[in-house]
């Protein structure tokens, strides 16, 4: 209904009829759910003016990446980044936000190069090192010096950290710090842009001093010589070669040999070696993971994102293509006009939502909880830990299997690179895995949530993400009609029923284990099956909370307060009929109000058809970020299909090489057997 300038000023090309005739059905103003997502209506105006410098900018431009070999997006990607830094220096740009708007536009879809030493690398210098460190590498760091990473996981160790292996060993003679790779598998692996890029790294690494290991700790090293950017001796590092995406990130493997940095390149803000050896640990153990915790809260929010990104390019080609016969006789009907794309498409557009709208609190959170231990209080760490931990492994396993449904309800042009599933896919699917595997997330998730149900068994009332555990909640539902599942009391306190009686059963599950004598690791390890379900559940909970929350909360027009709500009914009563069987399990749900769930779901689905593309248009990807023909804001998908496959470089020569090598000889071989 509003104009769309970021998205349309590009476009010279008529609109695509059934595109049009989708965005005149909507019910409301989709701009006022922009504003909504980006905070404001003057961070919408801001973020648009920031991309269209870029996406006006010919020093962006270039072929498409599915054309690049390796070496070219790398370079590509390193020259973007740099030339990105550049220019947010002359343009005044240093709002990390704003930042990271300029950086997202200049890098189309790809992540930009560099990410991690504006990220954990800058992150650890200002929340693990003292003051004075701070005063020298900080400043180093902003002004682009050099250049860091965060090495910290190795080849064989990534989310046991306790199980590193790289050593620092405290000699008090020079004053120095010893680091070692002393096995094949304590090469530090998979650190971006280690393998060719950066000049230094932020290294964890086992401390020893006095013949005494003291954990894990953080230590500041240079790698490359900052003359002609070789190796220093002592380092091997180089590219950990292709992967499934990332193709412009050079993740690289570090090895050390013995190598040698000064006393002061030791991380020292909450604990220290004093200069003859004496160890002085700090208030809390898990501190030196502040970095971690930081990406882990702020994937929720980019998983939503990435889900936001599929939606948009599915939804908007399933309004271009045509196909079928609803009719005999008639018009072929648009793809989204069948109620299987509709189940397809629409509970993960809701689900995108849903996850946005929790990455902001859960940045929120982190913001809070930071402060809070910056101030002393660590009472803050073991929720924040436990939420950011479970919610990152929570929404990221939803948002691959999410694009991987989106993509294929694109049939075969999905599959193409030109619709962007490919490139979407390979950079969300390492979420999985990146900053700690999910399975391992949940489990550490299921032990902070042990210890709450041990509080609430024990008469204590419960406050945060687990207060749930200290409410009455009914043992059945009362529902008894298709509005009661609108009803947004029944809904949650279904959420609620169900995280309780997960985290109870496996609370019960690790009790009988130890009453068989089972020792406590047995008994843990016993119970995954429930601690597992337990931890789903406890994160499914707080994004319908969170969602509903936020809703409510939110400042709209009530159109987009109509539209919103929906969107949340869709997600929880989709969640429940994909969970079903624990509700029915013990009763709260029976089958005639799974049934009543269900036939709600459908009527919610339809009542969301007429603003499927005002709703992937409130996301507000241009044509450049998006980097999908399927997903074009004009709908001229097939022109643009055609023009996209004509310009590969395979079609540069009307006969390949391979013609006169391999195709010829072999065709004038059979032929001379006639």
């Amino acid at each position: 209904m509003a104009s769309n300038l970021t998205l349309s000023s590009s476009y010279n090309a008529k609109m695509n009829p059934d595109i049009q005739n989708e965005r005149n059905k909507a019910t409301f103003d989709y701009i006022n759910l922009t504003y909504l997502i980006d905070g404001s209506k003057e961070k919408t105006e801001r973020r648009r003016y920031i991309q269209s410098l870029v996406e006006n900018d010919a020093d962006f431009q270039h072929k498409p990446l599915a054309f690049m070999t390796r070496e070219e997006r790398y370079s590509n990607s390193i020259r973007k980044a740099i030339l990105a830094v550049k220019k947010m220096d002359a343009l005044g740009l240093n709002d990390p936000w704003e930042m990271e708007i300029y950086k997202g536009a200049a890098n189309h879809s790809e992540d930009p190069s560099l990410t991690l030493h504006a990220s954990m690398f800058l992150h650890a210098i200002i929340n693990q090192m003292d003051t004075d460190q701070q005063a020298k590498w900080a400043e180093q760091t902003f002004g682009y010096t050099i250049i860091g990473t965060y090495a910290q996981t190795e080849m064989g160790h990534g989310t046991h950290l306790r199980g590193l292996e790289t050593t620092a060993t405290f000699d008090p003679k020079t004053n120095e710090f010893v680091l070692h790779s002393p096995t094949l598998s304590s090469i530090k692996w998979w650190p971006g842009n280690l393998g060719k890029t950066v000049t230094h790294a932020a290294v964890a690494a086992q401390l020893y001093s006095q013949g005494k290991c003291h954990g894990v700790h953080m230590f500041m090293v240079q790698l490359r010589s900052l003359e002609d950017h070789q190796p220093l001796p002592g380092i091997e590092l180089g590219d950990i070669g292709p992967k499934l995406g990332y193709s412009n990130i050079d993740n690289g493997f570090l090895r050390f040999k013995n190598y040698r940095i000064p006393y002061d390149n030791m991380f020292m803000k909450y604990s220290k070696v004093q200069r003859d050896g004496t160890y002085v640990k700090p208030p809390r153990a898990k501190l030196t993971y502040g970095s971690m915790v930081l990406i882990r809260s702020f994937i929720v929010g980019t998983m939503g994102a990435q889900l936001a990104k599929g939606a948009t390019i599915s939804i908007r080609y399933s309004a271009v293509r045509r196909q079928s016969e609803m009719e005999l006789g008639a018009q072929e009907p648009q793809v989204l006009d069948f109620q299987s794309q509709q189940l397809k498409l629409l509970p993960y557009l809701a689900t995108a939502y849903a996850f946005i709208f929790a990455g902001k609190k859960m940045k929120d959170t982190y913001i809070q909880s930071s402060n809070a231990i910056s101030e002393g209080d660590f009472s803050v760490m073991p929720e924040l830990h436990a939420t950011s931990a479970g919610l990152k492994a929570f929404t990221s396993w939803v948002a691959n299997e999410g694009l991987e449904i989106q993509r294929m309800s694109c049939g075969g042009h999905g599959y193409s690179q030109a619709s962007g599933f490919p490139e979407l896919y390979a950079t969300t699917v390492p979420a999985c895995t990146y900053e700690g595997e999910n399975t391992v997330m949940m489990l550490q998730t299921a032990r902070f949530l042990m210890k709450c149900m041990t509080r609430a068994s024990n008469g204590e009332k419960l406050h945060g993400a687990c207060s749930y555990m200290s409410e009455r909640v009914p043992s059945r539902s009362q529902a008894s009609s298709l509005e009661h599942f609108l009803n947004d009391n029944f809904i949650i306190q279904a959420y609620k029923h169900r995280a309780y009686r997960m985290a109870n059963a496996a609370a019960m599950s690790v009790q009988e284990q130890l009453k068989k004598g089972k020792p406590q690791h047995e008994a843990w390890n016993n119970s995954h099956f429930h601690l597992l379900k337990a931890s789903e559940a406890h994160c499914h909970l707080y994004i319908v909370n969170n969602f509903y929350e936020y809703v409510m909360e939110s400042d709209t027009p009530p159109s987009v307060k109509d539209v919103t709500l929906t969107l949340f009914h869709l997600y929880a009563l989709h969640g429940i009929s994909t969970k079903k069987g624990d509700f029915l399990h013990d009763g709260y749900f029976n089958g005639n109000q799974i049934d009543l769930v269900e036939k709600q779901i459908i009527q919610l689905i339809d009542k969301l058809r007429p603003n499927s593309l005002a709703l992937v248009d409130a996301f507000d990807f241009s044509d450049t970020i998006l980097d999908s023909v399927l997903g074009r804001y004009d709908g001229n998908v097939y022109e643009n299909l055609y023009k996209w496959a004509k310009s590969c470089p395979m079609n540069k020569k009307e006969v390949p090489d391979a013609y006169g090598k391999y195709i010829k000889p072999f065709l004038m071989e059979n032929r001379s057997k006639l």
